[in-house]
């Protein structure tokens, strides 16, 4: 189990005072510890906001913080604490369970017999909780044992159970826009969160502007990505500056100002000064994790299908390659295609399903990189297709009848010839009629009428083949 904190149970002093250490990640270091440093959620936090009022009067109260990774979920978690003086408690739920969950909660009623600190129990990942395990928490939640605050990158109504979900008061957090990610990345340089001696009278590491824009305008508002970027173009910046001296196992900062110099950019600068360039910020981001577009990955996803529904071949191969720089699963992507074959294309180009289906076989037998070229194939090929929703529609309506109805039993003469009823030869067989048509009724008794295949107006092929199917058979269209 991972702690944000680990106050002892029997002191009841207050959570989230101590600093990260030095060595720690610099997106940690850089953690705003109080209201007034967190950017990009002014809505959430603005004044008289709900969240902003709780955080001021120290009055926490249960909530579910949803939104992209890097927007300031675990942030605002210790804010929150902080801000009351609570303990708090963390559980990942990826790999916590009801053990995990029972100790937690057993702790915080150690803590509030003994000196009455109260705890905030912090939940990252909820959604990876099943409902048994979330509804576990409602009899502490109820009692007030604990403030719970979760996160999740997924939407609340599929986080979240009803019953935990209608306890929670729900904030959403958006992605950081690029001007937010600056402020950000140039705080990082300005508290000389990067110099090994910060104290120093110079600044060790700097940064050109071009550089700071790059690596803002490529985390896709993902704070934690464009900070640990950051921090590897430093890294890279050193190794530079250390060669430029001959001295790959040099420490640049302990070389004085005036000891040499060196043309960097347009302008020179002491090897002492370790600047990163835009050189230096786009290999970092080369290195570094691409995240999956402004809001939450699944978002690519839907933008992926949905333009091959709007027969945009050119933003469809876009969002495929934004997908697969992030790292998405081909599989995930192939079985998409398959469904999209039949949902949007369907009956106007019957022939786009088993392509579809071939393509994600050759995504399980090649594998990254190679199958990308057979994605890339189908996702065009889909685009472009004809469109039909007629087999979408036809058999959603069927199972909205059937929910409501229930299943009719069909005519006698097409059960098993044990059913009751049943006489041999009542059955037509159609392929000895004429043209292979049955006029015989096929719908149960009562559903004579009922239609589920309609095609839209625009499908005049399918149109007419139905039509055509269903006059042969004296049936109305």
């Amino acid at each position: 189990m991972d702690r944000l904190f680990v106050p002892d149970p029997d002191d009841g002093a207050p959570a989230g005072r101590a600093l990260p250490p030095s060595d720690a990640p610099l997106a940690a270091r850089m953690r705003p510890r109080v209201v007034e440093d967190v950017v990009g959620q002014e809505d959430l936090l603005g004044p008289g906001r709900p969240l902003r009022a709780g955080i001021d009067a120290g009055m926490p109260h249960a909530m579910l913080l949803h939104g992209p990774p890097g927007s300031g979920k675990t942030t605002l978690s210790r804010i929150v604490a902080d801000s009351a003086g609570a303990a708090v408690e963390q559980l990942q739920a990826v790999d916590s369970g009801k053990a995990e969950v029972r100790a937690a909660l057993a702790r915080a009623q150690e803590r509030r017999d003994a000196t009455g600190t109260p705890t905030i129990l912090f939940i990252d990942e909820i959604h990876r909780f099943n409902r048994t395990q979330q509804d576990s928490l409602l009899p502490a939640v109820e009692e007030g044992l604990v403030t719970l605050i979760a996160a999740t990158t997924e939407p609340a109504w599929a986080a979240v159970s009803p019953a935990l979900r209608s306890r929670l008061r729900i904030y959403r957090l958006r992605a950081l826009e690029v001007e937010d990610v600056l402020v950000l990345l140039h705080r990082a340089i300005d508290r000389r969160a990067l110099d090994r001696d910060p104290g120093a009278e110079r600044p060790e590491v700097v940064a050109d502007d071009d550089a700071l824009e790059l690596l803002a305008n490529r985390s896709a508002g993902d704070a934690r990505t464009a900070l640990g970027a950051l921090e590897a173009a430093a890294a890279l910046a050193r190794t530079a500056t250390a060669t430029m001296t001959g001295d790959a196992d040099a420490d640049p900062a302990a070389t004085a100002p005036g000891d040499a110099a060196a043309a960097a950019g347009d302008g020179t600068r002491s090897v002492g000064t370790v600047r990163i360039t835009v050189r230096q910020a786009g290999a970092a981001l080369d290195r570094a994790v691409v995240t999956a577009g402004p809001d939450q990955p699944h978002d690519l996803l839907s933008a992926y299908i949905k333009s091959i529904r709007g027969s945009d071949p050119d933003a469809a191969v876009y969002y495929l390659a934004g997908m697969l720089a992030a790292g998405e699963d081909p599989r995930t992507i192939a079985r998409r295609l398959v469904v999209s074959a039949s949902e949007d294309v369907g009956l106007a180009d019957p022939q786009c399903l088993p392509l579809a289906i071939a393509a994600a076989e050759v995504v399980d037998r090649i594998g990254m990189p190679e199958c990308r070229i057979a994605l890339s194939h189908i996702t065009i090929r889909l685009a472009l297709a004809a469109k039909s929703a007629a087999a979408y529609r036809a058999i959603g309506d069927a199972l909205a009848h059937i929910e409501e109805h229930g299943v009719t039993a069909p005519p006698p003469y097409l059960r098993g010839k044990l059913s009751d009823g049943f006489e041999p030869g009542q059955y037509d067989y159609p392929h000895t009629n004429p043209g292979g048509v049955s006029r015989q009724e096929l719908m149960p008794a009562g559903l004579e009428d009922v239609r589920f295949v309609q095609p839209a107006p625009h499908e005049t092929v399918l149109r007419d083949r139905l039509a055509a199917s269903r006059n042969a058979r004296g049936r109305k269209p």
